[in-house]
């Protein structure tokens, strides 16, 4: 069965300074553990702040690091998930759950796409 990257975008602006709240921890452990148990979930992590990372340029033969935060992006990606589906709207369909999960105040993109094998 095919793999798929939901690559989770957040506002970092707009989202809460401290973090999720208990009810969505809650709430996203359930459907995490619902979706190991179905065999669909194959990882999945929250990255940190991109205040606490670097993007690394290669452009024109030359190499350039800069440091965050990246003022520039709206949206970034705070997290990931590895999925293993029998196709991309079964995937879309775990990623709407996710989603869903959610309280109205945040502001989530995933972007889904497969994953190329060999």
């Amino acid at each position: 069965m095919p793999r798929y990257l939901s690559m989770i975008q957040i506002d970092e602006k707009t989202a809460p300074a401290e973090g999720p709240s208990d009810a969505l921890m809650q709430r996203m452990g359930e459907l995490i553990e619902e979706m190991t148990k179905a065999g669909v979930l194959l990882d999945t992590a929250g990255l940190t702040p991109t205040a606490q990372g670097a993007r690394v340029r290669w452009e024109k033969g030359q190499l350039s690091v800069t440091d965050g935060p990246f003022a520039e992006a709206k949206e970034v990606v705070g997290g990931y998930a590895i999925v293993q589906a029998k196709d991309m709207a079964e995937a879309i369909e775990w990623t709407k759950r996710f989603l869903k999960v959610h309280e109205e105040h945040w502001t989530v993109t995933c972007e889904v796409r497969e994953i190329m094998e060999g």
